[in-house]
């Protein structure tokens, strides 16, 4: 009877300590996929817009490589292009293709931030997401 008592406690600890684990990556924003409920705004009025402009005249100067990596920016800076951008969450109109870009040049390889441009290859319209994939923002 004590046995079942023990395991029934330590399967008890365990469930608290991974249902603790999964609280602590969606809140830090470790693994957090992009809510299917993220808003689409027709005009780009977020206040990293002006810089979204700026690395999209750049992009768009590179001929919008399609392959993922890091690419010469101006004054000796990289920046990333993420290759496809899948849609995953529906937030974008379906059935199009994107490609994916980010937004704020860096030395290469450092850590990327959550600024991206979202090209949509089939329109040509670029929409910003100033929050990896949260919201986007016609351009």
């Amino acid at each position: 009877m004590s046995e079942n008592k023990s395991i029934a406690s330590n399967l008890v600890r365990i469930i608290v300590i991974l249902s603790t684990m999964v609280a602590f990556v969606t809140a830090g924003g470790v693994a957090v996929a992009p809510s299917s409920e993220a808003a689409v705004y027709s005009s780009c009025t977020h206040s990293g817009c002006a810089e979204a402009y700026d690395s999209r005249a750049i992009w768009s100067s590179k001929g919008y490589p399609s392959t993922r990596g890091w690419v010469s920016w101006p004054d000796g800076q990289c920046n990333f292009a993420g290759g496809t951008h899948y849609n995953n969450e529906g937030q974008l109109p379906a059935g199009h293709s994107y490609l994916e870009f980010d937004v704020t040049p860096r030395a290469c390889g450092a850590a990327r931030q959550s600024y991206r441009l979202i090209l949509d290859r089939t329109t040509g319209v670029t929409y910003f997401s100033p929050n990896h994939y949260g919201d986007f923002y016609r351009m």
